[in-house]
């Protein structure tokens, strides 16, 4: 692969939810997920799911470009790959949920996509197809040094992400803070989004020089030079170091002892920490102990925040979504609390056009909203889950990484790991996560009234670009609150 390659492109999507609402109305492989033909009485999968649906019209792409950009990534290309974004995230939920479908549930899908894309760019032949078709990446061309477009997308997302933290910086304090005095960490919420990536390379192994460059140019991956072959557990302990750093240490151990052997050759990190008030913040006097209903029709009591705000609501066939904004205007969490019985076929037959037409239907509404306080911390490997969604060959010794190495070097995805963390409360959001991709030598309306008290689907998006930076599923309070 050439060295050439032109800078990293910082790019602002004016989309107001455009992105992601394109899809709706479409054909697309989301609709056919496994599940997804089971849908509850009276719905149609054909037309988003819900009964008098009509496709509705949406606004066209008006990208602001920065002149200096020696890279043109057209909008409509960027906008079809977070659209492929949204769909792995909502494949990957399907897909974890299944495991344990009574437990609670929260991941990055952007984390781990970011550490794919840096892992595919390396990826040849039957191999690179299967990732990027389980993977979503739309932008994916047919030869192996087709890529530019995927790669500057997610290089144009990380940009963008590093202005939305300077950006919202800054965030006013909540009325109800300034008035406590008593607490010492009044103010310092505010608003942190970052996102960092990482390249750990065994020392003395013939690389090839110019994937790195790729990771740097489009990734600011940084090459970290570590002894994997001699110390395993030294540069374990070193990359599990950086991870937390970045994550403001609530990612703890990501790799596990005995992850990194003396056959590890390759290890590639992402880590995403978020902080974020809310713009309007529940009272905590108004918290109250409350009931939460399982999956399982268990009922737990746990603490549930109250608040009346204006915000953006929709209620289709007994669905209801809410939107809850954070301070610094351009993210916020999505909470779809769908109708009582019916959280398990919803969780089926949720997709692209589905997520699209309920956001399309919101409109400000005087919402009387009641929300469990929450955390949440998930811990697993992703091969099972990648591999039943049709990315195989990537582990095996039929693996084909060829640019990644110099000469007739064979090197497969040996583990895939991801640690995630969220805690929700009065004040706001605090999420971090990362993924850890492990290469070793080849072997194997008006007035609206919602109350969250059983099941429910939530993620915090990046509102301009649509990309959602965290997903999860609350189905056990017994656990609820022990994150």
């Amino acid at each position: 692969m050439s060295t050439d390659i032109p800078a990293r492109r910082r790019t602002f999507l004016a989309l107001t939810g455009a992105v992601l609402s394109a899809a709706a109305g479409c054909t697309s492989d989301d609709s056919a997920r496994d599940g997804g033909d089971e849908t509850e009485s009276g719905t149609d999968p054909e037309n988003g799911g819900f009964d008098g649906y009509e496709p509705p019209e949406f606004p066209q792409l008006e990208p602001v470009t920065d002149p200096e950009s020696e890279y043109d990534l057209e909008m409509d290309a960027l906008a079809e790959q977070v659209r492929g974004n949204v769909a792995f995230s909502l494949a990957a939920l399907d897909e974890l949920r299944s495991e344990e479908p009574e437990a609670n549930l929260f991941f990055s899908p952007y984390s781990i996509s970011v550490a794919l894309a840096m892992t595919y760019a390396s990826a040849r032949d039957e191999t690179a197809a299967e990732m990027a078709e389980t993977l979503r990446y739309e932008l994916a061309g047919s030869g192996d040094d087709d890529r530019a477009d995927l790669h500057a997308a997610f290089g144009a997302l990380e940009d963008e992400f590093e202005r939305r933290n300077d950006d919202g910086a800054e965030v006013e304090t909540p009325e109800w803070a300034e008035e406590d005095e008593d607490d010492e960490n009044d103010g310092d919420l505010g608003f942190q989004l970052s996102s960092a990536n990482a390249v750990w390379a065994d020392e003395g192994y013939p690389f090839d020089e110019a994937y790195f460059d790729l990771l740097e140019t489009y990734y600011g991956a940084g090459e970290h030079v570590v002894d994997f072959a001699g110390d395993p557990e030294g540069a374990r302990e070193e990359i599990n170091a950086w991870v937390e750093d970045r994550t403001n240490d609530r990612i703890e151990d990501l790799l596990p002892e005995d992850a990194v052997t003396t056959a590890t050759r390759l290890v590639l990190t992402n880590a995403v920490y978020f902080l974020a008030a809310w713009k309007h913040d529940f009272d905590p006097d108004a918290t109250e102990p409350g009931p939460f209903t399982g999956i399982d029709g268990t009922e737990t009591e746990v603490e549930l925040m109250s608040q009346s705000a204006e915000l953006r609501y929709a209620e289709i066939d007994g669905h209801q979504l809410v939107e809850l904004p954070y301070a610094n205007g351009d993210t916020s969490m999505v909470v779809v609390l769908p109708a009582e019985g019916e959280f398990e076929s919803f969780e089926r037959s949720f997709t692209v056009d589905r997520l699209a037409t309920l956001l399309e239907e919101t409109s400000r509404s005087e919402v009387d909203l009641t929300m469990p306080k929450f955390g949440i911390e998930s811990k697993f490997s992703l091969v099972e889950t990648l591999e039943r969604l049709g990315m195989k060959r990537a582990f095996t010794s039929e693996a084909n990484f060829g640019g990644m190495v110099e000469g007739d070097g064979g090197l497969a995805i040996d583990d895939i790991l991801h640690q995630s963390f969220v805690d929700v409360d009065e004040e706001g959001t605090e999420a971090a996560a990362a993924t850890a991709v492990l290469m070793a030598e080849s072997g194997p309306p008006v007035q609206a009234e919602m109350t969250v008290d059983r099941p429910f689907l939530f993620y915090v998006r990046d509102r301009p670009t649509e990309t959602p930076l965290f997903v999860g599923r609350v189905v056990d309070g017994e656990t609820l609150q022990e994150g």
